[in-house]
């Protein structure tokens, strides 16, 4: 029997601005829509600099807290809310969704976005979630407080929603591992 040696993992990326962005991926619903919200940041590396080649993928109910199982999630039809988009970051690691802000899918539970991340460097997709303001929930109950603070997004002044993901450091996003 002969012993083979291990090989390197493969990283994720730099290839998404080519490959998988398509027409309105990141318009859950047209901006400007009633009900509609502004779902934006930055994502830095562990440097803090801003990454231009990171994407990262949402999942969520809609306002009723309905998760949508319908066909289309990459065809928008502008009339149907499918609960997923694909935003890639710019040049300074700036990311944006046009969409809705979810409800809780179950009674007592907090509303949040499921995130899937994926960057350079990365071996592996990242996961975590983006809960609203104010919110509380098992999960984030369990944490200490400056890692609960990495997972609520912030309102600002216009009602958008601004979410940072830190890669590393002192505020390194909290990263969820699904098994």
């Amino acid at each position: 029997m002969t012993d083979l040696a291990a090989t390197p993992g493969q990283t994720v990326g730099p290839f998404f601005h080519y490959a998988l962005p398509y027409p309105g991926d990141r318009e859950l619903v047209r901006r400007g829509t009633p009900g509609s919200v502004w779902l934006h940041g930055y994502v830095y590396d562990g440097d803090g600099n801003g990454m231009p080649d990171a994407l990262l993928e949402i999942r969520q109910a809609d306002a009723a807290g309905v998760v949508p199982e319908i066909e289309g999630s990459m065809r928008r039809d502008g009339a149907r809310f499918t609960g997923w988009g694909r935003s890639n970051t710019d040049p300074t690691g700036h990311y944006w969704f046009s969409t809705v802000e979810p409800g809780p899918v179950q009674p007592g539970a907090a509303a949040f976005f499921a995130v899937t991340f994926f960057a350079r460097g990365l071996l592996n997709r990242l996961f975590t979630r983006i809960y609203l303001p104010g919110s509380s929930d098992v999960l984030l109950d369990g944490l200490a407080a400056d890692e609960r603070s990495t997972l609520i997004a912030v309102r600002e002044e216009d009602g958008s929603l601004r979410f940072d993901v830190h890669l590393q450091g002192p505020r390194e996003t909290v990263f969820l591992r699904y098994s």
